[in-house]
Order: structure tokens, then sequence, then C-alpha cells
């Protein structure tokens, strides 16, 4: 089973037409597909093709309500707290960032993050989708002395193990990996990561 899994589109057109023309089985976004909510109807018709295939998580950029209501009119799946069996695995996806300077409507406090990840401590074995980072990594670095993921994230991936973590967020951390134990992470960003799971 193949999961490509991206993250901050932010509308770029051309960037999700070449992930949606990538064969997989699942196409998750971990967020951000617009900033500040506009434009999410575009999104939805390039994503269209794919059908029930299409899992959506909210970024900082969208409420969980409007991409549920997005996920209702364009057949998608919203997967904000939601998790799912994907072979031997199990699949789990938490929306929102940690606070941001720019009072975006997708934020939760630290706390509240510690208190919707637990609803995964028990899943084994886990790939884990969030749309922030963990905290002083690879993943969250903006520049040089500059972290800005999430503490509860770090604390959950350094206590459950999961197998596999994604995230975005922070766009100048794209691409960039980081094991923690024996969990493999990636910011996955909108060039995207293909995950086959056997």
């Amino acid at each position: 089973m193949k999961l490509l899994i991206f993250s901050d589109v932010h509308g770029d057109l051309a960037a999700l037409k070449r992930l949606v023309e990538t064969e997989a089985d699942y196409y998750i976004s971990a967020g951000d597909l617009v900033s500040w909510s506009r434009g999410l109807e575009r999104c939805g018709e390039v994503l269209r093709p794919r059908g029930d295939k299409v899992y959506v998580l909210p970024g900082n950029h969208e409420s969980a309500e409007t991409v549920a209501a997005f996920c209702r009119e364009f057949g998608f799946h919203a997967f904000h707290e939601q998790s799912m069996r994907v072979s031997e695995y199990h699949v789990a996806g938490l929306g929102y960032s940690n606070p941001t300077p720019f009072n975006t409507p997708g934020e939760y406090s630290e706390a509240e993050l510690k208190r919707r990840l637990e609803a995964f401590a028990g899943l084994k074995p886990l790939v884990l989708i969030c749309h922030t980072p963990p905290y002083r990594t690879a993943l969250d670095k903006v520049w040089k002395g500059l972290h800005a993921g999430s503490q509860a994230v770090r604390d959950f991936i350094e206590k459950h193990q999961p197998d596999y973590f994604f995230c975005g967020h922070i766009h100048e951390a794209e691409g960039q990996s980081a094991e923690f134990g024996k969990t493999r992470a990636v910011n996955a960003g909108k060039r995207g990561y293909l995950l086959e799971l056997k």
C-alpha cells in the first residue's frame, strides 16, 4: 500500500496537480492546502479525480469545521483526530499547530495537543501524521537558533515511538528527516513523501 503524504500546498495548484498525478492508494494532506481558508474549492477540483482516496487534515490556516465541510462537498475524508488501518499499520492524523504569532484559525495550546494526541497512544504499529512538527529538531527549524514546533508532539514521539511520523507547517524544513529511537520522521512539505507499507 502506498501513502502519498504532503503538506503546506498553500494554493499552489501546479504542485497539487503533480501530487495527484503520482499513483498511490491514499493521498493524505497534512494541512494548509490554502492560506486563511481561501481557495479550497480550486484545490478540491484538482483533488477530485482521486475521490475517496483523499484524506485531509486542517493545518493552522484552516479550521476543522472548514475542512469537514470541504470534504463533504468533494467526497474526501476529514482525517482530523481520526485513525484507520492500512495493511498491518494504524495511520492516525492530528491537524492544527501549536500557537503562532499570526493568530491563524487552526491553533491548539501545547496542553490541548498533548490531550488530543493521547487518543493514539495505544495504536501500534503506528504511522502518525500531524500538521506541526516536534520542537527543536531538523523538522521545525526556521533558521539557526529558531525552532517553531511543538513540545507536546516531540514528547509523544519520544514516549510512544510511532514507526513513522510525518508533518509540515515549517516550510523552511521541507524534506528534512530525523530519527527518534525507532521513529523515522519527515517534514513532507508540498513536494510530498511516498510511503510504502508492506
